[in-house]
C-alpha cells in the first residue's frame, strides 16, 4: 500500500486551476492510472478555449460545488455527490459558472 497526504502534494497551477496528481501508476498489462484532485474557481473554464480529450477513460467525482460541462456534444450540470465517466477520445470541457470553487477527484485509466 502507498499512502499520500493531499496537502503535502505539490500543486500544479494551470490558468488559475489548482491540480494535484496523487498517483501515476503503470500496471503489468501496459495500462496506466493517473489519479488526482482539481479545484476550479468560479468563472474558470478548462480548457480556456475549445475542447480537451484524452487517450484514457476519465472518471470524476465532484466533492464540492458544481460544474457546467460538455461531453460528446451534450451539456451537463454535475454537482457535489455526482460521478462522471468520459470515454477515451471524447471531446469535453468544463466551466465553473457557480459562486464557489468546484473540487473534483479524477482518474485517467488506460486500457
Amino acid at each position: 500500500m502507498e499512502i499520500v497526504t493531499v496537502n503535502e502534494i505539490k500543486e500544479q497551477d494551470r490558468n488559475d486551476v489548482t491540480m494535484k496528481t496523487l498517483f501515476d501508476k503503470s500496471v503489468v498489462d501496459g495500462g496506466r492510472t493517473v489519479f488526482g484532485i482539481v479545484s476550479i474557481p468560479p468563472g474558470v473554464r478548462i480548457p480556456l478555449q475549445g475542447t480537451a480529450s484524452h487517450l484514457e477513460d476519465e472518471y470524476g467525482l465532484v466533492i464540492k460545488g458544481s460544474i457546467l460541462t460538455m461531453s460528446g456534444g451534450k451539456e451537463y450540470r454535475v454537482e457535489a455527490g455526482q460521478a462522471t465517466f468520459i470515454p477515451r477520445d471524447e471531446e469535453h470541457w468544463a466551466y465553473n459558472d457557480g459562486q464557489e470553487d468546484c473540487e473534483i477527484v479524477w482518474a485517467l485509466v488506460s486500457r
